[in-house]
């Protein structure tokens, strides 16, 4: 029953997504890409860089934040997305085949990032992946066949030393 206005409204507050083909704009910078989210939901411009900064930093991009698209590796425009996903601090961050284009080494560390800019942090991250690497990651696995749910299985927690669980 929500207007278009109101579904937009959701999508930029609530939702990030982390795109295959990155979806970034090749003519902004790593950091307006990164910030882009921020400005369309009203955030001043030094403050909405400055946070895109701090993300791109997390993520291993401190010092590129100038450069176009076309002049990151595909790992680092991952990155740029992963940032862009991120920085808003949405509840909820869609994933759709994040490592697909990259090369298994790149591919685990994006991976990592994104786990770790989520997973503990009250948000909630879903993954769509062919990958049955990237699968294995993830605490719930849903498999899907002809737009069913064929099957189901969650990850053991790992078991806590006595020192881990001061």
């Amino acid at each position: 029953g929500m207007s278009e206005d109101e579904r937009s409204a959701v999508r930029r507050s609530h939702l990030g997504f982390v795109f295959q083909d990155h979806l970034l704009l090749p003519e902004l910078t790593a950091l307006e890409n990164a910030a882009l989210p921020l400005l369309l939901l009203g955030h001043p411009r030094g403050a909405a860089e400055a946070h895109a900064q701090a993300w791109l930093a997390a993520l291993g991009l401190a010092g590129m934040e100038d450069r176009r698209i076309g002049q990151l590796s595909g790992g680092q425009a991952q990155r740029v997305a992963i940032a862009r996903a991120q920085v808003t601090g949405a509840p909820i961050v869609f994933a759709d085949e994040p490592t697909g284009s990259l090369d298994s080494t790149t591919s685990s560390e994006v991976l990592g990032a994104l786990l770790h800019a989520t997973t503990g942090q009250g948000r909630s991250l879903v993954v769509v992946t062919h990958d049955p690497d990237v699968a294995a990651r993830c605490d719930r696995v849903l498999r899907m066949r002809d737009g069913r749910i064929v099957g189901e299985s969650l990850r053991e927690a790992a078991p806590q030393s006595a020192e881990g669980a001061r």
